[in-house]
């Protein structure tokens, strides 16, 4: 599926869930609300879960967060189809506005702060309440499988295996967002880039929805035989966890801004140019993206790019132009080697560090990591030479920096890489790839 016909399917399924929110409030209000303090209870449930949503710190475009608490106690008023042992299934106009309703109550603080998510967020929630909530009609008592399926374990596994197709496709409609947000794609191959981008963007989505499903069964099963109560006993695990998840995502966070920082450190002492960083970061993480690197390796890819240049700081004097792919393998390798010991001492992860100390070793001993921000840090120094210099165009510094780069491929650059930095660098050219990619050669 290309980008373009992904997004006339998104759009056209939030609009589809726009006019379910509309019908559903418009017949909850002019109905009434059944049980209001049951919907009053879930509806809390589902404020609170918004309110402590977490924004997690390796965020792009979309803005990545989680809010396990309030997915669950809208699904779990969907799935529920008795409280205390009287039935009082909630319908599928009150539980999609009890979840829309509340879900922007618990927003509300988040949007007067300037933080909250994207609107697609309560959207992709009313429109998974209301999916469960048409599918678990003919479970409840008066329901055409309500007699079939009676209370036990088979009524217990098809709620849960509800509630898993439900978080499944709201994860796959969440990831196929957030591609689209990514920015566009140049027509040529851009089906397989997107497609990509869908995956990884899936593969993270995926890991909550086992454990969101689990909780909004457990939420129905519970209140239906114990009342209301079992709200307290139930959310009150999930809430610490979310709580704790915002408590790892702010040291994530600050760990990210202390190795920005220490990027920034050979800059500010004149050791390498304005951005450089910065511009090698970005590349390394489209040319990682090309070769199919997702979600923690890319995240190791781009803090071993900024971080790359800190063992500099041991020369005496600067390189010309920071370029350190020019001087002899003796004092790349010291260069390398202090960098590693650096990000060790400031906590870095294992990957990074030992990414960066291997970048004056030969490929073939070299992670992928390694290799990627060796590639792009060697052509970022030929392009940048060249355009200080100013006796090539920006079309001919790179057509020359990848060609020499393809003639160090017997020891200095894996083949591989380099091509994939060629097709990056032929989209940016071309006006595609993401807004990072264009900012990184603007």
């Amino acid at each position: 599926m290309t980008r373009r016909t992904a997004a006339r399917l998104v759009a056209a399924v939030y609009g589809a869930s726009a006019l379910m929110a509309g019908a559903a409030l418009g017949i909850t209000l002019w109905r009434g609300v059944t049980r209001p303090g049951v919907a009053l209870a879930f509806g809390l449930v589902v404020a609170v879960g918004e309110l402590a949503r977490v924004r997690l710190p390796e965020a792009r475009p979309g803005v990545r967060t989680t809010g396990l608490l309030s997915g669950a106690g809208a699904l779990g008023y969907a799935l529920c189809g008795q409280v205390g042992g009287t039935p009082a299934g909630p319908g599928v106009a009150q539980a999609v506005a009890v979840a829309l309703v509340g879900s922007l109550v618990g927003l509300a603080p988040h949007v007067a702060l300037g933080q909250a998510p994207p609107p697609q967020a309560p959207a992709r929630l009313a429109l998974g309440v209301g999916f469960a909530a048409v599918c678990c009609q003919p479970l409840y008592a008066g329901g055409w499988l309500g007699g079939p399926v009676e209370p036990g374990g088979l009524f217990t596994l098809s709620l849960l295996a509800l509630a898993l197709l439900v978080g499944c496709l709201d994860a796959l409609l969440a990831a196929a967002t957030a591609a689209l947000a990514a920015g566009p794609e140049p027509a040529a191959g851009s089906a397989g880039s997107y497609g990509r981008a869908v995956r990884e963007e899936l593969c993270i989505r995926l890991g909550t929805v086992p454990a969101l499903a689990a909780t909004a069964v457990l939420l129905a099963l519970a209140v239906a035989v114990a009342g209301l109560w079992a709200l307290l006993l139930c959310c009150a695990p999930l809430l610490v966890i979310q709580f704790a998840l915002r408590r790892r995502a702010s040291v994530r966070a600050a760990h990210r801004c202390t190795l920005a920082s220490l990027a920034r450190a050979p800059e500010v002492a004149g050791y390498t140019p304005y951005g450089h960083a910065r511009r090698v970061a970005e590349l390394s993480r489209a040319v990682g993206r090309e070769l199919g690197l997702t979600g923690g390796e890319l995240t190791a890819l781009e803090y071993a790019a900024l971080t790359h240049d800190v063992g500099q700081l041991s020369l005496a004097d600067p390189v010309p132009g920071g370029a350190t792919t020019a001087l002899a393998p003796g004092r790349q390798r010291r260069i390398a080697l202090l960098g590693g010991v650096v990000l060790r001492q400031a906590g870095a992860r294992w990957r990074v560090a030992s990414a960066v100390e291997a970048q004056a070793d030969p490929y073939r001993e070299q992670s992928v990591t390694a290799r990627v921000v060796r590639t792009v840090n060697a052509y970022e120094d030929l392009v940048t030479g060249s355009h200080t210099t100013g006796r090539e165009t920006a079309e001919a510094a790179r057509e020359r920096a990848l060609h020499q780069l393809r003639t160090a491929t017997g020891r200095d650059h894996e083949p591989r890489v380099v091509e994939a930095l060629s097709r990056v660098v032929a989209r940016v050219a071309d006006g595609g790839g993401t807004g990072r990619e264009r900012l990184t050669h603007g």
